[in-house]
């Protein structure tokens, strides 16, 4: 146990079975239940998990490979349905510090998180130690995230290493959660949707140890930037007007709304200027009033929404 709760590590694994054995024998004394969960892996990663203490280590085999996000969901189930306090993602690549792990939990387990997770960048090192192409997807995708969730003090958004607590395990829908490597992205919307305490802890990067990660990187920003778009409606819908109201829809709407329309005037005026060698006045100034007044809206309705979320920073 730490600090008296009863917490497990899920560890979500495909293909690593030169890297589980070090993610196994560095797990600190005080995890007491290690949630393997090999999602239909191509090598011997689960032949190397069932030759560990079966009664620390519990291994969940997928019969089809699910994503990283359906591994993790798999054992968040396990650890709500055996009533574990807190359950710790922790990645079977290794690319995870279990010295870190003590300030992943703290948050959780004294009560001043519902959600923590690890945050790379706050230490210089970052920029050395993760690939610039990388470490540029990651800020872009960070910065979405912090929109469409509405987390707005949260940064790394793409990382796995963290912690939750049982009411939050409870709360959640583990079946309708996104399961590939946008996962983490869309737990921070639906986290936000039920006014959870989530917050950002000082981890140290790890890389070079002989991972292999699997992001296509191109891939990976245009499909977790489209599932950020469908999920910041969503949270808007089930936040701000099913579950309650709030007057920041319409800033958005209204917002969106102009700043879709300059398109058109842009376009138009853009032709004449082209065609005809001038831009109608009338033109360029409703295409102006509607860009200036488009973001006022934008901007308007993302200060209310940091004004409504500020009580959920842990």
């Amino acid at each position: 146990m730490y600090k008296n709760k009863k917490n497990c590590v899920v560890v979500p694994a495909y293909n690593e079975s030169t890297q589980i054995n070090r993610v196994l024998e560095s797990m600190p004394e005080f995890v007491d239940k290690i949630v393997v969960v090999n999602d239909n892996s191509k090598d011997n990663t689960a032949k190397i998990v069932q030759e560990y203490d079966s009664d620390r280590v519990v291994l969940i085999n997928h019969d089809i490979n699910q994503g990283v996000g359906g591994a993790i969901a798999s054992g968040y189930k396990w650890a709500r349905d055996n009533d574990y306090d807190v359950a710790i993602v922790m990645a079977g690549d290794g690319q995870m510090d279990p010295g870190d792990l003590p300030a992943v939990l703290d948050p959780v387990v004294e009560n001043r998180a519902d959600y923590s997770k690890g945050n790379r960048l706050f230490t210089g090192e970052a920029f050395k130690k993760i690939p610039k192409i990388r470490y540029f997807g990651n800020s872009l995708l960070s910065f979405f995230t912090k929109i469409a969730s509405g987390y707005w003090h949260i940064a790394d958004s793409q990382s796995g290493y963290t912690a939750i607590n049982l009411k939050a395990l409870r709360t959640i829908d583990w079946d309708a959660m996104y399961k590939r490597y946008g996962q983490p992205n869309d737990l921070l919307v639906r986290l936000n949707v039920y006014d959870f305490r989530v917050c950002d802890v000082k981890i140290k990067p790890v890389y070079g140890i002989g991972e292999i990660s699997g992001i296509k990187l191109r891939k990976v920003i245009f499909t977790i930037g489209w599932l950020l778009l469908k999920r910041f409606f969503w949270r808007l819908a089930q936040k701000y007007v099913i579950r309650d109201f709030h007057p920041l829809v319409f800033f958005y709407i209204f917002g969106i709304g102009l700043l879709g329309l300059s398109l058109p005037l842009f376009l138009r005026f853009m032709y004449f200027l082209f065609t005809v060698g001038r831009i109608p006045s009338i033109n360029f100034l409703s295409w102006m009033l509607c860009m200036i007044m488009g973001f006022q809206f934008v901007f308007f309705a993302m200060w209310f929404d940091m004004e409504r979320n500020r009580d959920l920073k842990g």
